[in-house]
């Protein structure tokens, strides 16, 4: 398919006049569903994609064609040409990337093919097994990408990065209460996979599930937040740490950088060279990735800002994007945690959030997949699912401890592309926590 990127900047390169960013990418899955702990069904996709901006002066235009070829590019460009000339001009457009600095060479492995269909359904099949002897059954989905891109530019960059995540995610459902437990695995090396663990977790939270099932009255609980949740409450704040929101005004950290904002054992750094997750090698518009300390000690540090927003700001440019958080961990054991609640709830996971107010970083959600009651220390019931108003800001300054140990959290969209990210997250102990209604169901 290179042929096609390669006729594109040809054509591109024959008007002097015009600048351009051109990305071919490739996509592959493997989707397999697991349902009522039988294959519910796999599915195997493969796409191409060329996109293009073309820039004349301030103005610019893009367009995107699936499954290129030489006729579709001549068609896509003879349209740009033509309508360029009549769009309105961006007066903050400078330039393009730069960035001409290459990410170390690294052996990508392609998972579609270490993982075959087999090996993902005996997984499946085993820790379905062990959840039946608890009349549970299994849901769930394992998914693995390989994908990748070629970015030129016409500042003369010509870049090429290739990864292929993993995400497995089992949802376990007790056949008559309905109590759902959840438990993932994700990152690039399924070499880091340990099957025994696994459904050690998963057992652990199965277990959890044999107290009662009540509801709660609304108010403040002292909560202990699992990683998905801290990890899911950090990728939302990391909207307020792009520099276009503080272009728009939107961002909880204007005005703030190198100011304190957190207490001093809050870090949050976006590190795309952690083993543990889904590394990456090139951030916005093929700038270099690399580590980036976003809160440090408490601190804010740095907006993710790439060449658009470097010229318009004035901020420093390091095109991070935020794909590549971590929530650095602290001191304290998850059981020492639980033990010092006197009455407060254990929250698995996080649900349906939507944010109310950018700027406070407040937002509703719903808890989900195991909320269970911690009375004197222990888990002493089920939770019937709640909503919750909260400020991530306030939840980040009410945290009163973290556990040792950071745990790799994948997310994807499970749509399009199946798009995955990981997330590196520990247990918090927060004090607080604004619990709004029951709703009164599992």
């Amino acid at each position: 398919m290179n042929e096609t990127l390669e006729y594109l900047k040809a054509a591109l390169d024959k008007h002097p006049g015009l600048k351009y960013e051109l990305e071919l990418s490739f996509w592959q899955t493997d989707f397999l569903r697991f349902y009522q702990s039988q294959t519910n069904y796999n599915i195997s996709k493969d796409m191409h994609a060329l996109n293009a901006t073309i820039y004349k002066g301030k103005r610019s235009y893009s367009f995107d064609i699936d499954a290129p070829s030489i006729d579709k590019v001549d068609k896509a460009l003879q349209d740009a040409l033509q309508i360029i000339d009549s769009l309105p001009e961006d007066p903050d457009f400078v330039d393009l990337e730069t960035d001409l600095s290459m990410a170390e060479a690294r052996q990508i492995t392609n998972n579609i093919e270490a993982i075959p269909l087999n090996q993902k359904t005996e997984i499946l099949t085993s820790l379905a097994q062990s959840a039946s002897e608890h009349d549970f059954e299994l849901y769930g989905t394992f998914i693995c990408n390989y994908s990748g891109y070629r970015m030129i530019n016409s500042n003369k960059i010509d870049k090429s990065t290739a990864q292929s995540p993993i995400y497995l995610e089992v949802k376990a459902v007790h056949n008559s209460s309905q109590v759902t437990v959840l438990e993932t695995f994700g990152g690039d090396n399924f070499k880091l996979f340990d099957l025994e663990a696994f459904r050690s977790r998963l057992l652990t939270k199965i277990a959890y599930t044999n107290n009662p099932v009540i509801d709660v009255e609304p108010g403040e609980y002292e909560v202990i937040l699992a990683p998905r949740c801290v990890a899911e409450f950090s990728q939302y704040l990391a909207y307020a740490m792009h520099a276009r929101s503080l272009d728009q005004h939107s961002s909880y950290f204007e005005g703030k950088i190198d100011r304190k904002v957190f207490p001093e054992w809050i870090n949050i750094s976006d590190d795309p060279t952690d083993p543990e997750m889904i590394r990456k090698d090139y951030g916005s518009n093929a700038h270099i990735y690399r580590p980036l300390k976003l809160i440090e000690h408490g601190y804010f540090r740095n907006f993710l800002c790439n060449q658009y927003y470097h010229h318009k700001l004035g901020l420093p440019k390091n095109g991070n994007t935020a794909s590549c958080l971590k929530i650095a961990p602290g001191n304290s054991k998850l059981d020492d945690m639980i033990s010092r609640v006197k009455k407060g709830l254990y929250i698995s996971s996080l649900h349906y959030m939507n944010m109310i107010n950018a700027k406070q970083t407040s937002l509703t959600g719903l808890t989900r997949d195991g909320t269970f009651l911690i009375e004197d220390g222990k888990i002493s019931a089920v939770v019937n699912n709640l909503r919750f108003t909260e400020k991530i800001s306030r939840i980040l300054e009410n945290v009163i401890e973290l556990e040792d140990t950071a745990y790799t959290i994948p997310f994807s969209d499970n749509y399009a592309n199946f798009d995955v990210d990981t997330v590196k997250a520990p247990h918090a102990r927060v004090r607080n926590f604004n619990i709004t209604s029951s709703t009164k169901t599992i």
